[in-house]
């Protein structure tokens, strides 16, 4: 693989290998996208505290997600039609996950299934559920994570309702695509994406073709989709989602103060300071800069996690000394699907690795669970 040294470099090499309206689905947030912006130019307003002359042998980027060892506190968070970047998407992804030793989130609107990346791969990963109105799909849905032995399932609280993205429109997008002959056109001239498209059979929905009462192809799909997700889910399906599954439960698209208490109230192992990256409540703040008020009111008594925004190991950084337990990538390891498969993914994380590691080092400190605010400038 061409050398690539940040994440940027991994976007430019995915946006001249994937289809445009498959990589703007992925590289898009809602309306204006001043929340997408947002999210990772808040990360830039925070700077560092330099120390020198300590001892920096010996440093360790080893931690736990709820209660799960993890080679850095940085997990892949869950994208929707992940295999549309690149053929198996999602195992490709899965696969480097586990390879590197940090968890991997496969999404309920993955091209992939279940089953798919429970067949490729021998470490339990995670499974993010949408609440659909057909409960009695949502209930085998989650019966189907924990015969794959998903060893968490994570709840996203925050696409009740489908923001608009303009991206997307304009290209043409929907689910599942329908192709025209100006994205035929995007396709014939990606002939790498189109040789491991060809290649392989998984090119819908695999966890809701076949498994979704009357779905059981690309044309029923869109009717059911439109209709589908739930804008009466409150609370109370949380509390029934959560004894339903009995296990490890995330609860993401957390970023306000009293729905952090109203989290915790429900037992959750685990909440995700999250805007959806954007691509929900344009004008909404960034995620990072909800952290602190979100740690503050809930950090003592769950895990508070953060997604949105991270491009550099510099970003998870700065999660972590704001109080953050983990941390979440999507569109960095998408880029790095797009650029190169399951070896981009890889790389995505090695680059993360790589400053976090070293900026932790130059902040003067030599164990990621000692991070803190005392590790940040103040004016």
């Amino acid at each position: 693989m061409t050398q690539s040294l940040t994440i940027a470099d991994l976007k430019e090499r995915a946006r001249r290998r994937v289809p445009k309206m498959f990589f703007d689905y992925a590289d898009s947030g809602a309306w204006t996208e001043s929340t997408y912006r947002a999210n990772e130019e808040d990360f830039g307003k925070i700077k560092l505290r330099q120390r020198v002359l300590v001892d920096m042998n010996g440093r360790s980027l080893e931690s736990e997600m709820i209660g799960e060892k993890v080679a850095m506190p940085v997990a892949l968070a869950p994208t929707g039609m992940t295999g549309m970047q690149h053929a198996d998407g999602e195992i490709l992804a899965a696969q480097a996950a586990e390879e590197f030793g940090v968890p991997f989130t496969l999404s309920t609107m993955s091209i992939c299934s279940l089953e798919d990346v429970r067949a490729a791969t021998k470490r339990p990963f995670w499974f993010q559920l949408y609440v659909m109105r057909d409960k009695d799909f949502v209930d085998n849905l989650i019966q189907r994570a924990k015969d794959a032995e998903c060893s968490a399932l994570m709840l996203t609280l925050d696409l009740q309702i489908l923001g608009q993205r303009h991206k997307d429109l304009r290209n043409g997008l929907s689910a599942p695509p329908r192709f025209t002959p100006r994205h035929l056109w995007q396709m014939a001239t990606r002939p790498a994406w189109c040789m491991h498209m060809l290649g392989t059979k998984r090119r819908t929905f695999g966890n809701i073709v076949g498994h979704a009462k009357g779905v059981d192809d690309l044309s029923s799909l869109s009717s059911w989709t439109a209709e589908q997700f739930d804008p009466s889910l409150s609370w109370k399906d949380v509390e029934r989602i959560r004894e339903r599954w009995g296990g490890k439960l995330i609860l993401k698209g957390i970023l306000d103060e009293e729905d952090a208490r109203m989290a915790l109230a429900t037992g959750a192992d685990a909440i995700i300071v999250s805007n959806h990256g954007g691509r929900q409540l344009d004008g909404a703040p960034s995620s990072i800069s909800m952290l602190s008020r979100i740690v503050e009111a809930v950090g003592q008594r769950m895990e508070v996690h953060l997604d949105g925004g991270i491009r550099s190991g510099q970003d998870v950084l700065k999660a972590l000394c704001l109080g953050a337990k983990g941390t979440y990538i999507g569109r960095p390891f998408l880029y790095g699907l797009g650029a190169g498969g399951r070896a981009g993914v890889r790389q995505a994380l090695e680059i993360i690795r790589k400053e976090l590691d070293i900026t932790m080092a130059l902040c003067g400190e030599r164990d990621v669970r000692s991070l803190s605010r005392q590790n940040l400038h103040r004016e």
